[in-house]
This record gives structure tokens, C-alpha cells and sequence, in this order.
């Protein structure tokens, strides 16, 4: 683990030579950078082909730390991706998990964190006009590592009455494996509605929402239509919406940029662990008529299979599927009445301590630069963590210990103590092939950095990886 905040920093790996190492060398004056440790930092290329390599920002090292699985897409904003692949961080072997096919693209994967499963998007296969790949368009797809090119389909889909319990009626989105690796949290927006949306034009019917699919299928639809499918897993939606929230409330009109509470969830105030819960960004209005992201927390009951009384499981033709009974959702940040309210900075996830004691976002402090704070999973007021010169540039990770927390910022690799705020620099500043801010991802035993950073190969730009 890391031990020490030095001002000691590596020179990024621009050729298949050995990393060389700098020890107590300052780049520059920083009010951050204040203890002379002989801490010693190296960062090293891992991937070379001249093609993209996107991770996701968190759960790309497998369960050991050997590897870490990427998908091929030529940027992070494109899904242009036709393989999941992952590169063992030590020899540079690379291999195909799974290829598709018929037209279909895949991306987005995160590595199981007790084997050597993984999960991922795949869009639709054999794209016709009116079935194109979109955010509704789209399914969750587990492979086993030990057997590649075997996908299994998790969450299944019904579009034709009477709906399914347990399928979707559109499409997941950035699966995420729960701490035991048993759960798979992801985001959902709907077909049947979007549709609805086209047709009665309506808006803010289709809403994107936070899901989870649990291992208590199959879940076997009807072959009445043609996009149909089963899946695996029983899948649910966990989050309240509403189409016009109340200014001033709790009501939210999107649930997005979830995380698992803690690796066995967390304690509540009367001394019980709830043992799976999911934070997650929501959208409010403010009096005023703004719409501000706040952190918001759904607690899960056991069984999701059961029916809640907000309506079924499986939803209408022109109403959203449900959460199951006993799905608790919560607000636990009210800013508005902030300088700068709201969760604020690049695009991020939220990310919770391992142990479940706090929940890590990104907000402007007074100044407008974007800081870390965090939030107790039982509310209070949100504590400020860092107090840095330069916005925090990235989506981040905490490390497996919940002690410090990887992000970029000011164009390196930093990390920050969480008791002390105290940010150090671990990459060599660099002005045209910074890291970027996809992810920063601390390995499965907090020794290790991932990240990307473009990489000019024959006059064109590739994200390479690469391992502090």
C-alpha cells in the first residue's frame, strides 16, 4: 500500500525499455506535495496495439490482479467496440474474451472480484432501422474467462404483453459486479416507453433509472417478438422516479452513476448491517426551478423477486417497471442553497469506502474548484476531503484499504489521503498525452494505478494503459 506522501515521481513509459525511477524529485512547488518520503512511484506501459484500449472506471483488474480487461473502442464516447479482451499486466499477454458478431458492438466491462468472470454491454445483433444500438437498446452479458467466446445474457426482455416478472422492456447499461460478486447493479433506460414518448409526444416518460439482476432465473419470455430474449439473472429497477419532481423535494427524474455501498454493505445507525445497498446520483429541482444532482441511496432487501406497492415488477406499456417490496430510497445531500449546489466536475461515479462507512463525490468548493467530499450512507452534513489548486479531472477509486483515493488532476495521476486531504502526485505532469478521464482505478491489493492515456502509433492516437 501506499505509505507516504512524497514529492518523488515517475517519468511515463515511452518505449519497451524498463521504467526508471526518480525518487524525491519535486515537479514544481506544490502546497500539496510537503513530505520527503522515499516513497518511490513507476509507471509503465502495458498495452502497445494500434488500437483503442478503454477501461472502465472501476472493476478492470481481475479478482488476483493479473490482469485488466478493456474493451477495443476507439474512444470512450463511441461504441464502435467488437471485442473484450484483457492484457496480463505483467507480461503483456493479451487475450479475446469474447468477439462479436452480426453487427453487434460490445464494451463496458468490469471483472467479477472473487473470479474470473466478466461482464459487459452488447448491442443488438443484426441492427435494423427501427432497432438500432441506444441506450435502450442494449443487454447486460456475462463470460467466464476460462471458457472465452461463452456469453451468457443476464437481463432477459419482453416487449409484448403480458410483460414478464424478472425481464426489462430496453436496455442495461455499466454492469458492476456487488462486493461477494453474487449481485450485478447496472443502468437502465426503457424501449417500450421511449417509444410511448415518440408516439404520444410526451416527454420525461422514458427516464433513466438504476437496476440490479440477481441470480434467481432463468427468466424465459415469450418468442412473440422478434427482439425478445431471455436472460440468466432476474432483473429489477431499485430506484423512485418521477416524471416532474416537486421543486424543493426528494423526487427524482433520473438515477444514474450508481455504486455498491461497501464490499458487505454497510451499518446503520441501530447497530444492523444492511448488507447490499446502491448509492447513486439523482436529479432534483430546486426551488428555484434548477435541476442539481444529489447523492441519493436505495437500500435492497434480500429478495427483489417481490412485488413493491408501487406496482409490479415488470411495469406497463406505459409505465416503468417498479422496485420490488421493501427498496428504501433515500436522499443523503441537500445542497441548493450552496455557492456553487450540486454535484459538479467531470462525469463521474459515485464510489463508497470499502467498508461502507463513506460515500465519495465530486462538488465545487467556494473558490469553484471541483473537490472530493463524502457522505455517510446514514446522511449528515457532506465533509470536504481535499483542499487542491486544480479541479479533480477524472472519475476516481478508493483503494482496497478505504485510506486513499486515485484520480487525475492537473495532468498527472494524483492520490489523496482521505483522513488528511492530503494530494500527492504520482505521474510526471505531461502536456499533450495526459491521462484521461475515463479512469483511475486502484488494483485488488492497492499496490497498483491503472489508467489511459493516448499514445500517437503511425500518426494515429490509441488509448494505451497504464500501471502506476
Amino acid at each position: 500500500m501506499i505509505h507516504s506522501a512524497s514529492r518523488s515521481v515517475a517519468i511515463p513509459y515511452l518505449a519497451a525499455v524498463a521504467c526508471i525511477v526518480l525518487s524525491n524529485t519535486a515537479l514544481g512547488e506544490s502546497p500539496m506535495d510537503t513530505n520527503h518520503s522515499q516513497q518511490r512511484w513507476t509507471e509503465r506501459q502495458v498495452t502497445r496495439q494500434p488500437h483503442g484500449h478503454v477501461l472502465t472506471n472501476m472493476g478492470c483488474w481481475s479478482h488476483d490482479g493479473r490482469w485488466l480487461a478493456y474493451d477495443v473502442r476507439r474512444t470512450e464516447d463511441v461504441f464502435d467496440g467488437n471485442r473484450i479482451e484483457r492484457v496480463h499486466v505483467e507480461t503483456g499477454e493479451v487475450q479475446v474474451l469474447y468477439a462479436s458478431s452480426r453487427g453487434a458492438h460490445c464494451g463496458v466491462v468490469t471483472c467479477s472480484p472473487i473470479d474470473d468472470r466478466v461482464v459487459f454491454i452488447h448491442g443488438p445483433e443484426d441492427p435494423a432501422p427501427d432497432w438500432q444500438y441506444a441506450a435502450y437498446h442494449r443487454r447486460g452479458v456475462m463470460v467466464d474467462c476460462g471458457t472465452p467466446g461463452k456469453a451468457i445474457t443476464l437481463d432477459a426482455c419482453d416487449l409484448t404483453e403480458p410483460l414478464t416478472p424478472g425481464a426489462l422492456r430496453g436496455g442495461t447499461h455499466v454492469h458492476v459486479f456487488s462486493g461477494d460478486g453474487q449481485w450485478v447493479s447496472f443502468t437502465y433506460e426503457d424501449h417500450l416507453l421511449a417509444r410511448y414518448e415518440e408516439e404520444t409526444a410526451q416527454h420525461q416518460v422514458n427516464l433513466r433509472g438504476v437496476g440490479v439482476s440477481v441470480p434467481a432465473g432463468p427468466v424465459e419470455p415469450p418468442a412473440d417478438h422478434p427482439r425478445n430474449h431471455s436472460g440468466a439473472f432476474f432483473s429489477v429497477l431499485v430506484s423512485r422516479l418521477a416524471a416532474n419532481p416537486a421543486p424543493g423535494s426528494d423526487q427524482i427524474s433520473r438515477a444514474f452513476s450508481d455504486a455498491w455501498v461497501g464490499t458487505h454493505g454497510y451499518v446503520r445507525p441501530d447497530g444492523i448491517r444492511q448488507a447490499k445497498a446502491i448509492a447513486f446520483q439523482g436529479h432534483v429541482r430546486t426551488d428555484d426551478g434548477r435541476t442539481i444532482s444529489e447523492v441519493f441511496l436505495v437500500d435492497l432487501p434480500d429478495d427483489l423477486t417481490v412485488p413493491g406497492p408501487d406496482g409490479p415488477l415488470q411495469g406497463t406499456l406505459t409505465t416503468r417497471p417498479s422496485p420490488p417490496a421493501g427498496a428504501r430510497q433515500r436522499r443523503l445531500t441537500y445542497t441548493a442553497e450552496r455557492k456553487h449546489p450540486g454535484l459538479q466536475g467531470p462525469r463521474h461515479w459515485l464510489r463508497s469506502s470499502p467498508d461502507g462507512e463513506r460515500i465519495a463525490f465530486l462538488m465545487k468548493d467556494e473558490a469553484g474548484v471541483v473537490q472530493f467530499w463524502t457522505v455517510s450512507p446514514n446522511g449528515g452534513p457532506p465533509r470536504q476531503v481535499t483542499d487542491n489548486p486544480w479541479d479533480v479531472a477524472s472519475a476516481f477509486s478508493w483503494s482496497p484499504d478505504g485510506q486513499w483515493l486515485a484520480y487525475v488532476m492537473d495532468n498527472s495521476v494524483f492520490v489523496t489521503e482521505v483522513a488528511t486531504g492530503r494530494s500527492e502526485r504520482v505521474t510526471q505532469r505531461t502536456d499533450d498525452d495526459a491521462p484521461t478521464h475515463h479512469a483511475c482505478v486502484f488494483s485488488p491489493d492497492g499496490n497498483r494505478i491503472a489508467s489511459m492515456r493516448p499514445v500517437d502509433i503511425g500518426g494515429e492516437r490509441y488509448d494505451q494503459i497504464f500501471v502506476v
